[in-house]
């Protein structure tokens, strides 16, 4: 048997900049503060399984039907209770800002018992609470899993999550959510990804549009504006003039690299010092054979077989590359290319450039 260890040439991804100056509206740069998704959630039971929910181990859940039988006047034992087609669960959402009241949007059921699969079950009517403890939603329907889990024969196929599903427009809204985003007729932009360079030029082409004054940046991450005495009486007026504005962002000079996959992922403005690269092969193979050992003949002796592995290593001739002072991405990937660096090479590359103090960039490692 033979074995061959090689460096895996893996997933090489380059995103490059265009070299052309990108606008970029402040719709997608920031977001309004206070306007913001809020997490719901609440416990509920999905019933009509077919043999496939909660074990009677899960005694949570034999407690909950006992309780839910209570409130129609039905009084079980406990002990009489099976659910195997009954599962209980976490019902989740995300409130979208602005939602009124008889809206509905969907929910995630996941199971917090053994069950094994949610298919073909109904979540029942589940009240969902916020972080304050008032119940913002109710959730209520079909359970959708998108997959499956057959089990026969001491066998089993699943394909995708099957013990978490989602009820498909099944949470509608209980009460009106009051967003507030004016405050003191001032409103405030917050940027996705901080920056200085980014919150002035923001804010310097606020001012423009205006033709006066109105927007400050607090720091890198937040833009406070007044709001113009026009539009005090109807503010979503400005937003919607205001995230039509555009400006060009600076590129940032950024690598990220994922360990795990190989994949990197290079920024335009990424600088480097002057430096040296130095880059060889490294092939390893290991032979492996059995050896076996007869006893002489008429001896109490007993056949032997052990394995004996043969092992060389081949290093291939490397090159020094150098690499000059202000080089751009276009340069470090031509040069790393020129001596057939494969994107686990490169990765070390860029880590020991980094540690050398040659690589004027953000090195993100994941």
């Amino acid at each position: 048997m033979k074995k061959t260890i090689v460096i895996l040439s893996l997933i090489f991804a380059m995103i490059l900049s265009a070299q052309a100056e990108l606008s970029v509206s402040l719709k997608q740069l920031t977001q309004v503060k206070g306007v913001r998704d809020n997490q719901l959630q609440g416990y509920g039971l999905v019933v009509g399984l077919d043999g496939t929910g909660d074990s009677n181990k899960s005694l949570f859940t034999i407690q909950s039907i006992v309780n839910l039988l209570k409130n129609y006047g039905v009084n079980v034992n406990i002990k009489d209770v099976k659910v195997d087609n009954i599962a209980a669960v976490m019902v989740t959402m995300k409130l979208p800002p602005f939602a009124r009241e008889g809206q509905k949007y969907d929910a995630v059921v996941s199971s917090i018992g053994d069950a094994d699969n949610l298919q073909g079950g109904e979540l029942l009517q589940t009240p969902l609470f916020g972080a304050d403890g008032k119940v913002y939603a109710v959730a209520q329907g079909q359970v959708s899993i998108g997959g499956f889990n057959v089990k026969s024969g001491g066998s089993a196929v699943t394909k995708n999550h099957p013990t978490v599903g989602r009820v498909i427009n099944g949470a509608i809204i209980e009460r009106d959510i009051e967003t507030e985003f004016v405050k003191d007729n001032k409103v405030e932009l917050m940027l996705n990804n901080p920056d200085f360079y980014t919150a002035a030029k923001i804010a310097e082409a606020i001012n423009l549009w205006a033709n006066n004054k109105i927007a400050i940046p607090k720091d890198a991450g937040a833009i406070e504006i007044n709001v113009p005495t026009e539009y005090q009486l109807n503010p979503v007026a400005l937003l919607a003039h205001l995230e039509k504005i555009t400006i060009t962002p600076p590129a940032k000079s950024k690598l990220i690299v994922n360990t795990r996959t190989g994949t990197i992922v290079i920024g335009e403005n990424v600088k480097l010092a002057r430096a040296a690269v130095a880059h060889g092969n490294l092939s390893v193979v290991i032979s492996s054979s059995a050896q076996v050992s007869q006893p002489e003949p008429l001896s109490d002796g007993k056949t032997v077989v052990s394995q004996q592995s043969d092992i060389s290593v081949t290093e291939m001739g490397g090159r020094v590359m150098m690499l000059k002072e202000g080089s751009n991405i276009g340069d470090v990937v031509k040069a790393l290319n020129s001596i057939g660096a494969t994107p686990r090479d490169v990765i070390a590359i860029i880590q020991a450039l980094k540690e050398a103090g040659a690589l004027y960039a953000d090195l993100e490692l994941m």
